[in-house]
């Protein structure tokens, strides 16, 4: 690895004006509790085509919790095994017939039936995936079936041998739940076998895949409990300090996400192989990728442990820098954008400035203020990326629909009084700012009002489940997405 500490003045993040859809595969239609990343999600390509996008923005892939939420996975590198399409499965002659109820284990049959009934050159493509993924496979898949074993109950509080990981205690786990590490490394074997194929048609209708990495990892995880040396634990394995931020635009007390904090000084006299292993992972399977909580990079909120909200914490600086010269060091040319929402500093700025790595600016949060609000889009830099809202606000009519009468009217009045009902005007600014790349949520190319939102921030009930059918769709909105993609200059080469 090049450790020369010169970083090179890095060309834009995109080539040309860009628009996408945020829209996470849970959220598609289909049968079953969720999306997937079947038939559906490879028509969701066809629409993002026809309606000029060029990008399909989505959360986190990983395994969840309990809550559904991406940002709390059970790893950094493992897909969901319930985005698997049984649909593909059985395409590729890996099941006999899809699910038949939410108790059927249909993942179970089709490791079953691939291990019976796979050709030669699946079983091969399989032993090439374990190999080239071996440095997370095999202890993620040994935590999952440890996990299972233990009734789900978390790593800390396991018996102490393997909670600490004792090299003979992980030996007889091994040998004892051979079964069950064999399926999930089937699982994720299949995901990454779907994932790669929606990812080569995305490529064919020139349609880049826009990913999302969380700067910190859930407690109950493969990683901390594989390297806890790299997280502020204590022997038990409780976190002594833990993550979250200050109180903000969306909560009074702040909030505190509980994530254990990082031991930077470790994870730097390491090289940052962690980080390294991470992004190696994510670039394997995005075409670019957000860093969730920029900010934190340079210095994050640090909360004591016993603390019940965010609002007693401390600001602590970490080695982003240093950091972000190890990835261009060994991937070159960085394809990521720095969420650098709440509060930002000059120090945040430069930081995000150094590597040349483009913004987010959220329209709903522009018109709580004067002209120097720099969330107007006249305030926009070309190297950002522009949003009506993300996955943490309101749709974009709910919101509107919520502001008071008077800001309702300085909103109308900045958008140039427009005749078409909301949230198109919105979407029509995002369109034409001066961004490389714009961003709306399928929420509101849909123009869905209240209720319809991916999740509020600092709740844990009823969240992460919003899923759009394809009757809410017409071609008349395709069209009208179109339309505007054209007007503003973001259709992909080629029209």
């Amino acid at each position: 690895m090049n450790t020369s500490p010169a970083v090179p003045t890095p060309e834009p993040l995109l080539d040309r004006r860009r628009a996408g859809v945020l829209l996470h595969p849970s959220s598609l239609p289909g049968e079953g509790e969720s999306g997937n990343l079947g038939i559906d999600a490879h028509r969701f390509l066809d629409v993002l085509a026809e309606g000029g996008m060029s990008v399909w923005q989505m959360l986190p892939l990983g395994p969840t919790h309990r809550d559904r939420s991406p940002y709390q996975c059970l790893s950094v590198h493992a897909g969901d095994s319930g985005l698997i399409s049984p649909a593909l499965l059985v395409q590729w002659g890996w099941l006999d017939s899809g699910p038949a109820g939410p108790a059927d284990p249909w993942l179970a049959r089709a490791q079953a039936q691939f291990t019976r009934d796979a050709s030669a050159a699946d079983r091969l493509a399989l032993e090439e995936f374990v190999s080239a993924h071996g440095y997370w496979l095999e202890d993620y898949a040994l935590y999952q079936a440890l996990r299972q074993q233990q009734d789900g109950r978390p790593w800390w509080l396991w018996p102490e041998a393997l909670r600490d990981r004792q090299p003979a205690a992980l030996a007889l786990a091994r040998e004892r739940l051979a079964e069950a590490v064999a399926q999930v490394r089937f699982e994720q074997f299949a995901f990454f076998r779907q994932w790669q194929e929606l990812k080569q048609r995305a490529a064919q209708r020139d349609i880049l895949l826009f990913g999302d990495a969380p700067i910190f990892v859930a407690q109950d995880s493969a990683d901390v409990w594989t390297f806890r040396n790299y997280f502020a634990l204590d022997e038990d394995g409780q976190p002594r300090t833990v993550a979250g931020v200050p109180p903000d635009y969306f909560s009074g007390t702040g909030q505190r996400w509980g994530n254990p904090l990082y031991r930077w000084e470790e994870m730097q006299a390491d090289g940052f192989g962690w980080w390294l292993d991470r992004l190696r992972t994510q670039l394997g399977l995005f075409d670019l990728l957000r860093i969730d909580h920029f900010r934190g990079f340079e210095s994050y909120w640090e909360i004591p442990a016993d603390e019940p909200t965010a609002i007693k914490g401390r600001w602590v600086q970490a080695p982003g820098a240093a950091l972000f010269r190890a990835f261009s060091d060994e991937f070159g040319k960085l394809p990521l954008v720095a969420e650098d929402l709440g509060f930002i500093t000059d120090e945040v700025r430069a930081l995000r400035d150094e590597f040349a790595l483009p913004g987010m600016r959220v329209l709903q949060f522009a018109f709580d203020g004067g002209p120097d609000n720099p969330y107007l889009p006249h305030r926009h830099e070309v190297n950002s990326v522009v949003y009506t809202g993300t996955h943490d606000n309101d749709t974009t009519l709910g919101w509107y629909n919520a502001l008071p009468a008077q800001q309702q009217s300085y909103t109308l009045d900045y958008l140039g009084g427009p005749h078409e009902p909301m949230p198109w005007p919105l979407m029509r600014a995002a369109f034409a700012s001066v961004a490389i790349l714009a961003i709306v949520p399928m929420q509101d190319v849909l123009a869905l009002g209240a209720g319809c939102r991916m999740n509020t921030p600092g709740t844990t009930v009823g969240n992460w489940q919003w899923r759009f059918t394809w009757d809410q769709l017409t071609t008349q909105t395709v069209g009208r997405l179109r339309h505007i993609a054209q007007l503003y200059g973001r259709l992909p080469a080629g029209g």
